[in-house]
Order: structure tokens, then C-alpha cells, then sequence
């Protein structure tokens, strides 16, 4: 029992990192079941690298990483509205021209600085091991507010992850509520990349949050399922990370990907098993649905 346990009850730091990862898995299960809904996991991707120039940007001037994020984060997405509506190009297409634009820049910043060569490493993969109560209290704060976001807007996000159209029909603004969303996800990026780097943040926010898709048939029932898996992803990660001497935010969303490739796995079997027994059923009954077998 020591093995799974005991080392988190011995070690102040270790058990910093696991707090610090579970925030970070709840925080992705709110938004990254949003993400995967409605298929945004291009424009994540692109949040999760455009912020680099504004962290390497703000490392040089000795002010908070978080900020620099921020900044990045909202020129990248105004930047996406201006491209997609002034030059009437898909939305697609602005994402792709943004996120390279600020990925090259943020690895031309970090590239003529030597003070950031090493802390590139820590932006794209994160730096568990010097998590601090600092970093959890701010993983704790944007929890809460997501939190509240996702109660208070709750319905029209399911309407736009149906159909933009229904939105507009129910009254709301498509706009506002899609721009509500790309700021949870951006908020989301922010908080986390600290923990598990803007590389590896995205794996939290879809494989939990995929994994809960395949089981759930609400919302509520999705979020739980992806916190569920992104904590057991955390907890399982670190204690491979600590036993084997692995990089623990790689270890943690391997072991996401792997959760939700077991998880599909049972779900494929669950629905050959239905198909099965309705085959079955209509052998035995030939005649509930109007068949006539010969």
C-alpha cells in the first residue's frame, strides 16, 4: 500500500503536485467537455501555442508568466475575429495563420534570449516538481469562476453545441456565448500550463473530456466522468512519475490517452454486445417488426 500511497503521505512537495493536478483536471473537465462538444480542438491547440510569445515576452521583462499568457491569448483570438470577418477568410484558415504566426514568434523570442533556452522546456512540458501554493490558489480561483460560468451559461452552450442556429432562436447571441466559451478556454490554457505546459495541456482538456463522451448522455454526467478520469490520470502519472523517474506531465497525460483508449475499447464492446442481443431478440421475435424470415 506504501507504493500508492504512502508516498504522497511523505513527501510535502509530491503532494503539491497532486493538488495542483487535480485543480487542473477538474478545471479541463468543465471546459474540455465544451471543446470536444463542439469540435474546437483545433482553435485549443492553436490558444495553447499562440500564448508562447506572450509568456516568453513577459519571463524577459521579469513579470508574471500568466500575464504574458493572457495577452497572447486575447490578441491571438481578437486577431482570428479581425482575419475571419475583414479578410472573409474561413475560420479555419485564421486559426492556422495566427497559430504559426505566434508560434514562430514566441520560439524567435525564446531563441535570441539565453536566460529562456531552459525555461522553454518548462512552458511547453510544465514544471510540476516547483509547483508552489501561489499557482494552486490561482488554479483554485479560475476553477471556482469557470465553475460559475458553465452554471450560468449552461444552456445556451448546449444549444451552440447542437446548432448555432438554435441559439439565436432561444433568444441569446451566438457571438457573445461563443466568445464566453473561447474565454473559458483560453482562461483554462492559462491557469494549466504552468502544471502540465502549453505542449501537453490539450491532452487534458480532450482525453478526459472525450473519454467522458463516450458514456455520458448529459453535460453534468460528462464533466463528472472527465474529472474522474483526468484525476485518476493525475494520480496515476505522478506515482509513475515518482517510482520510475519519468517526466510527470507526460506521464499524467499518457496516461489520459491511454484511460480513454481502454475506455473506448469497453465502449465498442458494450455496443457489439447490443447489436448482438437486438439480433437475437428479432430471431426470436420475427414478427414484432413486420419482418416475415424465412
Amino acid at each position: 500500500m506504501n507504493f500508492f500511497f504512502g508516498v504522497f503521505a511523505d513527501d510535502h512537495q509530491l503532494r503539491l503536485e497532486l493538488i495542483a493536478g487535480l485543480l487542473v483536471a477538474l478545471t479541463c473537465a468543465v471546459t474540455g467537455t465544451f471543446v470536444v462538444l463542439r469540435g474546437l480542438s483545433f482553435i485549443g491547440d492553436a490558444l495553447a501555442h499562440g500564448v508562447l510569445p506572450g509568456i516568453a515576452a513577459a519571463m524577459l521583462l521579469g513579470v508574471s508568466g500568466m500575464l504574458g499568457a493572457a495577452v497572447s491569448a486575447a490578441v491571438m483570438m481578437s486577431g482570428v475575429g479581425i482575419v475571419n470577418r475583414r479578410l472573409r477568410l474561413s475560420g479555419d484558415t485564421a486559426i492556422g495563420l495566427l497559430f504559426v504566426g505566434m508560434l514562430s514568434l514566441g520560439v524567435l523570442i525564446s531563441s535570441r534570449s539565453l536566460s529562456l533556452v531552459g525555461d522553454l522546456e518548462e512552458i511547453l512540458f510544465g514544471d510540476l516538481a516547483n509547483v508552489e501554493w501561489s499557482t494552486i490558489s490561482i488554479q483554485f480561483v479560475a476553477l471556482i469562476g469557470l465553475a460559475i460560468v458553465f452554471a450560468i451559461c449552461h444552456r445556451p452552450f448546449l444549444l451552440l453545441s447542437v446548432d448555432e442556429g438554435l441559439v439565436s432562436t432561444s433568444g441569446f447571441s451566438a457571438k457573445i456565448f461563443h466568445n464566453v466559451m473561447m474565454a473559458m478556454v483560453a482562461t483554462t490554457i492559462i491557469v494549466s500550463f504552468t502544471t502540465v505546459g502549453t505542449l501537453l495541456v490539450m491532452g487534458m482538456l480532450i482525453a478526459p473530456a472525450a473519454t467522458g463522451a463516450l458514456f455520458a448522455r448529459r453535460t453534468s454526467s460528462m464533466i463528472l466522468i472527465a474529472a474522474l478520469a483526468g484525476s485518476t490520470s493525475v494520480y496515476i502519472g505522478l506515482l509513475a512519475s515518482y517510482h520510475y523517474d519519468l517526466a510527470a506531465s507526460a506521464s499524467i497525460v499518457l496516461t489520459a490517452v491511454i484511460l480513454f483508449a481502454l475506455a473506448a475499447i469497453v465502449s465498442e464492446v458494450r455496443k457489439s454486445r447490443l447489436r448482438r442481443n437486438t439480433v437475437d431478440q428479432e430471431h426470436e421475435h420475427p414478427h414484432a417488426h413486420g419482418h416475415v424470415h424465412i
